[in-house]
């Protein structure tokens, strides 16, 4: 039953319009949201957010529908609306209404206004006509994976066994997924709190959470004393992969270990829930890195330093001290992580990847001078594209010859539990796609 108090779907669409019309002038999907103060913005994102999944299908429709494009507002509101319809039931509202509620939405915005009725004419012939035409865009390979051409292409002769699993995954809403503070509570512990609060979760990994069903963060039992935090379990290998095994340089001494790219600080905290370490953080974005003191502070937690500044350049803030260990979550494409970000896929483009793939090469041989004899560097990144991952480890072992690798996962594709990792005991659908390597540096 709708909330009396909600506003009506019409303003809900407008505000998701003019969201999804900032996406197509690139900016990010949660920077338009930021805009959004008239109505609640969780509703609208929820509506951006399907429409995203399905904007491959929407592009198709409406060219079928309109080879002309309209105006750029009208057209947005034209694709959110064909994009809903082509959700299978997933936004949550009848057909016609989301028809009606469109077309209303278009006559009270001066922006849309005097293509109100050519909108509502284009959507309910797709009603009349849904079968005919969306066997018309079925061969389009827009409409059937949702991800740009170069993006497919890329996947394809990246991952030829799993092209097709990965894309229909980024289609797919995203578990939320916790990551327990074991300095405050046990995972079983806490999965009986979830129980007595009516949350059914299951167990992941080492200290994660699955919830069935997604809650607001406020509602987790401790939430704002730092119990939990969110985190997905691919993002929780990172930690007990840099740790496992590690010994400071000096005997008796603390690790002394960086997080180079660290906000919002989820990897930071967890380096310090496992460890007695000291631990800085470093973070090029002096707003971000404000996130990484907030999480810090909720989860009851100090790093040694935390540090504005570029990773790359080395010397405005390195001590001189080598590290025993470097944790690079790189910059990167983040196309491992599409169904929690769906505009992604829309707003990165082909020449994007090898523009990353420099910055992530430049950090590499930057910070690997920073690590001891003996000690470790943990390359990772939110990618399913190998030039952002495998091509990276072997073109570093290829040029640094006092670098060995250590067993990591590689790549972890999220259609799929990697074997041996005990990812889940609950199928292939619980971790976003990421890539590590491990590299050790090899004694003098």
């Amino acid at each position: 039953m709708t909330d009396s108090l909600s506003p009506p779907l019409w303003r809900q669409l407008q505000a998701a319009s003019q969201a999804l019309a900032a996406v197509h002038q690139g900016r990010s999907l949660t920077d338009a949201l930021q805009q959004v103060t008239d109505v609640p913005r969780p509703g609208v994102q929820a509506l951006a957010f399907e429409a995203l999944r399905h904007w491959g299908r929407a592009l198709a429709l409406r060219q079928q529908l309109a080879p002309r494009a309209p105006a750029p507002r009208a057209d947005a509101l034209l694709c959110l609306a064909l994009a809903l319809l082509s959700s299978d039931g997933q936004a949550g509202y009848a057909d016609h209404t989301l028809v009606d509620q469109t077309a209303e939405a278009a006559k009270r915005a001066s922006a849309t206004r005097h293509q109100a009725g050519f909108i509502n004419a284009c959507l309910r012939r797709l009603l009349r006509e849904r079968e005919a035409l969306m066997r018309a865009t079925d061969a389009d390979s827009l409409a059937r994976w949702n991800h740009p051409g170069w993006w497919v292409q890329r996947l394809q002769a990246d991952h030829p066994d799993h092209w097709q699993a990965i894309l229909t995954q980024d289609q797919q809403r995203a578990p939320l997924t916790l990551r327990v503070n074991e300095r405050r509570c046990t995972p079983e512990a806490y999965q009986a709190l979830l129980a007595q609060a009516g949350l059914a979760a299951r167990r992941i990994g080492r200290a994660g959470l699955v919830l069935d069903e997604p809650v607001p963060v406020q509602s987790l039992p401790h939430f704002a004393e730092g119990w939990v935090a969110v985190q997905d379990a691919a993002a929780q290998l990172a930690a007990p992969l840099l740790l496992d095994g590690l010994a400071a340089g000096q005997p008796g001494s603390r690790l002394r270990l960086l997080d180079a790219c660290a906000a919002p600080g989820g990897k930071t905290a967890h380096l310090l829930e496992m460890a007695d370490a000291d631990v800085t953080a470093l973070e090029v974005d002096a707003g971000r890195a404000r996130r990484i003191h907030e999480n810090l502070d909720r989860l009851g937690l100090s790093a040694h330093a935390i540090v504005v500044a570029d990773a790359a350049e080395v010397a405005p803030w390195w001590d001189g001290q080598p590290f025993d260990g470097i944790l690079l979550d790189a910059p990167c494409s983040a196309s491992g992580i599409v169904r929690r970000h769906p505009d992604i896929a829309w707003l990165r483009r082909a020449s994007d990847i090898a523009q990353l793939a420099t910055i992530q090469h430049r950090l590499l041989e930057r910070l690997w001078p920073l690590v001891r004899p003996g000690g470790r560097l943990l390359y990772c990144t939110c990618s399913v594209f190998r030039a952002e991952g495998e091509d990276q480890r072997q073109a570093f072992l290829a040029h640094n010859s006092d670098a060995r690798a250590l067993p990591a996962p590689g790549h972890l594709l999220p259609p799929r539990a990697q074997p041996g990792l005990q990812m889940t005991d609950n199928g292939p659908r619980e971790h976003d796609g990421f890539y590590y390597a491990l590299l050790e540096k090899m004694p003098a």
